[in-house]
């Protein structure tokens, strides 16, 4: 990827943000939990880079620890969506016929809700907790893999190469995993990479709503929630803010060049 140097911002900045979040516990320089009510509301300062908050928490302190859960979140929710849509899509499109036809129906029943008016109600249905955000977060995401999975299942198994195993006696099983599998993944991957982004917006959305991660823990969206409420005090939802804008910003410049990279058409000009 000579030329694309989006993807080289992206991953620069998803790696500075993962290595944040794995190293958090160790470099912050306060306690994210630590109220200090006599120093509430501190603007930016030498001493607390970020401000406080309105309990005197430290807010870098706060924006670094609460990586770990929003970026965890968004990953764990984009890898258990992947998996089970591409199980659900490659069986729909390996079988076909009308098992396809139900089981298509079935994800469309899904995706005819809005996004995150889905992920509400089921976080609202259960009460609101992490398990419940991540729980809610893959019942809505699911069927966007499983339709990309079984449009890619249909195209790789009119080949021949399928067609030759077939002949030679090899199982249904062996076929998929080992055939069709394998030419279907890359798909999956740059939208995993595209959407990855977008899971930790949506994860910020519902804990920005109460339905994610309750307090006190220090989570990205919960945090943007608290600085609404005191909106004179820029700094309490502007850094949190940056954390998701630009974990989003990053993800989504490297599911580009990803789907640049793996389309042949668009390789030879990168």
């Amino acid at each position: 990827m000579k030329n694309n140097t989006l993807f080289t911002i992206g991953v620069a900045i998803c790696l500075v943000w993962l290595m944040t979040a794995i190293m958090a516990p160790k470099i912050v320089p306060y306690d994210p939990l630590e109220q200090d009510l006599l120093n509430r509301f501190s603007k930016p300062t030498a001493e607390h880079w970020c401000g406080t908050d309105s309990l005197g928490r430290d807010i870098f302190s706060r924006v670094l620890v609460g990586s770990r859960i929003s970026i965890g979140a968004g990953a764990l929710t984009i890898v258990l969506a992947a998996l089970v849509g591409m199980v659900y899509g490659g069986i729909a499109g390996y079988a076909g016929g009308y098992l396809d036809e139900l089981m298509m129906r079935g994800s469309e029943l899904v995706q005819s809700f809005p996004t995150i008016i889905l992920a509400m109600i089921i976080c609202a249905a259960l009460g609101p907790s992490l398990y419940n955000a991540l729980f809610a977060m893959v019942i809505v995401w699911w069927p966007n893999y499983a339709r990309v999975m079984r449009s890619v299942v249909i195209q790789v198994k009119a080949n021949e190469y399928i067609e030759a195993a077939k002949s030679l006696g090899a199982s249904d099983l062996r076929i998929f995993f080992k055939e069709i599998l394998p030419n279907s993944v890359g798909s999956i991957i740059v939208l995993a990479t595209v959407d990855f982004g977008s899971a930790v917006l949506l994860f910020a959305g519902l804990s920005y709503l109460g339905l994610g991660s309750p307090p006190p823990a220090p989570e990205w969206g919960a945090m943007v929630s608290d600085g609404a409420n005191y909106f004179t005090y820029w700094w309490i939802a502007t850094f949190p803010g940056l954390g998701i804008l630009t974990m989003s910003m990053g993800a989504n410049f490297i599911g580009d060049g990803a789907r640049d990279f793996l389309d042949p058409k668009l390789r030879k000009e990168i």
